[in-house]
């Protein structure tokens, strides 16, 4: 049954690709859908009967379908679940839902979660970028030249700042992700994220290159690279945060603005001040 679990998380991992690439078809930028498409009507047809009807089902109301089972939480919809269904779900003998959203659960492997950072409830309320990153992840000059040493940099800048546990652990998962198809689109943006990173909210880093960095797959290069991680309950509301990070910089003024910035302080003032419109 481990088989059929790990078939799932691979498909609705497709399934989220393929709303990414939407988001950028929104501006005529992908080429992949078609594909996607293909590759998850077949990667569907293989489950078992049972199990693809469910997921057909669950498919109807939310993209999440299945979701990982973390300190004792149903890590899409936050209910405590009971020992022994945890113990259940670890073993993976069958199939296993959670007993409030229905989605099928699954025990990850090892790997970083999020540290997070309690706000203060005096602390005035966060809005636009500043709910997801911060000055300390700003790296207006990356040190890296290829691709796995800039997810490497930006994975590290978000351990320091204590928003991950292990960023070393963040690399591969991050490339694997890539392989499907690159988060590098047009006017030298990219996209590199992890998913199902528990614990807290959304977040991410931001870093510049000057001369760019070549994709994994080699077509294109990148300048001004988000680096996303990305709890499962956030995985809708991170459709939105990329959208309107491209719709910002896809305007050439707001990129010669952003690369324009020598330091931390000046590349996050202006990351606030170009997006107050875009990310609410």
């Amino acid at each position: 049954m481990q088989a059929v679990i790990n078939h799932l998380v691979q498909l609705q991992e497709m399934i989220l690709v393929r709303d990414e690439q939407r988001v950028h078809a929104a501006e005529g930028k992908s080429p992949h859908l078609e594909q996607l498409d293909e590759s998850i009507i077949a990667m569907t047809s293989r489950l078992p009967e049972d199990v693809r009807i469910h997921v057909e089902k669950l498919a109807k109301k939310d993209r999440t379908v299945i979701a990982p089972v973390t300190n004792g939480v149903c890590a899409a919809c936050g209910m405590m679940l009971p020992i022994s269904l945890m113990q259940a779900v670890r073993m993976a003998h069958a199939i296993h839902q959670c007993p409030n959203c229905a989605r099928v659960l699954f025990h990850p492997a090892a790997g970083a979660k999020r540290v997070g950072k309690r706000e203060s409830r005096l602390a005035p309320r966060k809005v636009g970028v500043c709910r997801f990153s911060s000055e300390e992840l700003m790296v207006p000059r990356l040190k890296a030249t290829d691709f796995e040493g800039m997810i490497r940099e930006l994975a590290q800048v978000l351990e320091q700042g204590g928003f991950v546990e292990q960023a070393e652990m963040l690399v591969e998962p991050a490339l694997r992700r890539e392989a499907i198809v690159s988060t590098v689109v047009d006017h030298g943006l990219a996209f590199p994220h992890v998913r199902g990173i528990e614990g807290g909210g959304l977040a991410f880093a931001v870093g510049l290159s000057k001369d760019g960095i070549k994709a994994p797959d080699g077509k294109a290069a990148a300048k001004i690279v988000f680096f996303l991680v990305i709890p499962t309950a956030a995985s809708a509301f991170y459709l939105k945060l990329l959208a309107g990070l491209t719709e910002t910089f896809r305007k050439e003024e707001a990129r010669k603005a952003i690369l324009a910035e020598k330091d931390a302080a000046g590349l996050w003032k202006a990351l606030v001040k170009l997006t107050r419109t875009t990310i609410k």
